[in-house]
């Protein structure tokens, strides 16, 4: 080994301390769980590790450090959880296993028992885990959990993460002030927040400058977005379109009630804001909407469908529905999927819901059972594809810009279209990353529209 040092030495005449780092590099893997916002977080705490001390492997390989980054937005979320903190101890079992995330905050005590794991950090620590994890003593049994009273969080950390090198989902806002009866969010990521708009344009320059096509602007309800000097979303929304050059933004979730027609009719005639919104319902039945603590009801929703599809008749529009929620009765179920028969949109996002500890909905009844919840599900996920085939084909044999991405397993090439179209065509190196005029021909049988370059 002292062979080793003195050759670098002679070589490159690097300090002794520098040439140790070379060679002793820990490898180090992430593994990151459940939303967007998410991934966004772990890019930002991967990169708070020193480059000259640390190498990132794939988290399938043998590692001296893991870091999990978890979700518990269901019960089947944390048993994944537990599955993959179990994976990475059966991997390298003398590696230091970190878990961060919601099921950390939640749950510290529980993964703090787990046998290899080296370290718990809540919502408030997440991002000191550097110097949790280089601190020299190692922590006792009953130091390795760091969580946190949920009241107690107030900063704010920004991040970003850049999807093959073509999007990036940028954070602009945390925690949730809402109390729906179903949902622990709030207990997992505390009150909201959010920087200001100047730091947020400053973080989209950074993006910008790695070329990235489309930044998807996320966070736990971004539509609360505020600050004390008055400016709201909509004003983040219009800075960031002034200031920064990147082509595309969209939206990735935002609540009806705070989605407001000014809002809507500016995006319409925005150049760089897409038409497509992802809007969650969660039911279409008012006593179920009335039980979940939501804020607005069916007859709201609607007039902000109509609102949407009157100004911008393209637009393609997700919705978030959850399905056997405490008290939703057979008659409520089939109120809700009449409703969502009786709307336009293009897809759905549908979730099975599942208790969760602390909340009220625990406390209403009847119960749903599961075999009911597996029933209602497979109906709206048929309902779904039912209208997005009609959205497709709505659009064929239109010319859309897509942002191609990646090519699949059939040497295909796929992109989006800004309203959320996804689009193939035979694989070219050339496209990826590049925004494309291309005409909509036909239906693939894998769901997917072929296209063909517009000349």
């Amino acid at each position: 080994m002292l062979g080793i040092f003195f050759l670098i030495y002679v070589l490159f005449h690097l300090p002794l301390p520098q040439i140790y780092c070379m060679i002793q590099k820990q490898k180090i893997a992430f593994h990151t769980l459940g939303c967007k916002l998410n991934y966004a977080e772990t890019a930002t705490i991967a990169s708070l590790f020193d480059n000259n001390k640390y190498e990132q492997v794939p988290f399938s390989h043998q590692a001296d450090v893991y870091v999990i980054n978890t979700c518990s937005v269901t019960e089947q979320a944390n048993k994944k959880c537990r599955q993959t903190i179990n994976k990475a101890i059966r991997t390298s079992p003398d590696a230091k296993v970190a878990v961060v995330g919601c099921f950390a905050q939640l749950k510290a005590q529980e993964i703090g028992e787990m046998k290899g794991v080296s370290l718990v950090l809540g919502t408030k620590e997440k991002f000191n885990i550097v110097q949790y994890l280089e601190s020299n003593t190692s922590p006792l049994p009953d130091q390795k959990v760091h969580s946190c009273e949920i009241d107690e969080v107030t900063q704010y950390a920004g991040s970003f993460s850049v999807e093959g090198r073509t999007r990036s989902f940028l954070k602009v806002q945390d925690g949730c002030d809402y109390n729906c009866s179903y949902c622990t969010i709030p207990l997992a990521r505390g009150k909201s927040r959010n920087p200001s708009i100047d730091n947020i344009v400053e973080q989209a320059k950074i993006i910008e400058q790695k070329e990235i096509k489309e930044v998807i602007l996320t966070g736990v309800n971004i539509g609360e977005f505020k600050n004390s000097n008055g400016e709201k979303f909509f004003d983040l929304l219009k800075s960031l379109e002034a200031n920064t050059n990147i082509p595309r933004y969209r939206i990735s979730s935002i609540e009806p009630n705070l989605l407001t027609d000014e809002m809507i009719d500016w995006i319409a005639t925005s150049k760089k804001f897409v038409p497509h919104f992802h809007i969650p319902l969660q039911s279409g039945n008012n006593d179920v909407l009335r039980l979940m603590r939501r804020r607005y009801n069916k007859e709201l929703f609607a007039q902000k469908i109509s609102k949407i599809l009157n100004v911008m008749p393209h637009c393609g529009i997700g919705i978030d529905v959850i399905v056997g929620t405490p008290g939703e009765t057979s008659q409520y179920f089939e109120d809700c999927y009449s409703f969502l028969e009786s709307i336009e949109f293009t897809y759905l996002h549908v979730f099975s819901y599942s208790p969760r500890e602390n909340t009220d909905a625990l406390a209403i009844e009847p119960k749903v059972q599961e075999n009911e919840k597996s029933e209602r599900s497979k109906r709206l996920h048929e309902l779904s594809d039912k209208k997005t085939k009609a959205f497709y084909n709505k659009h064929l044999d239109e010319t859309h810009s897509v942002l191609f991405e990646q090519k699949n397993n059939q040497g295909f090439i796929q992109g989006f279209t800004s309203n959320y179209i996804k689009v193939e065509l035979p694989f070219s190196k050339n496209l990826i990353n590049e925004i494309t005029e291309v005409d909509l021909i036909s239906i693939q049988p894998n769901g997917n529209v072929l296209g063909k370059i517009n000349s």
